[in-house]
């Protein structure tokens, strides 16, 4: 059985390996939730943990990169 932080594991992994295979994405928080289907909350608590261990970085319009040491 999973734990709530073996989800949470997942799903940061599986975002950190989108935008590794994709070094160009850039996603706003809102475009982030849609296309891996998450909660609002759930998306943005992923995404700021991935900007936390700078895997991703903020750009100032609010959108999501990856960070230029992950490439």
């Amino acid at each position: 059985m999973l734990t709530a932080t073996d989800v949470v594991s997942q799903v940061v992994n599986r975002v950190r390996g989108e935008f590794t295979e994709m070094p160009g994405l850039k996603l706003t928080p809102a475009q982030a939730q849609r296309l891996w289907g998450l909660e609002q909350g759930a998306c943005r608590q992923v995404l700021q943990m991935l900007a936390d261990s700078r895997s991703l970085r903020r750009t100032r319009d609010g959108a999501y990169v990856l960070c230029p040491e992950q490439v």
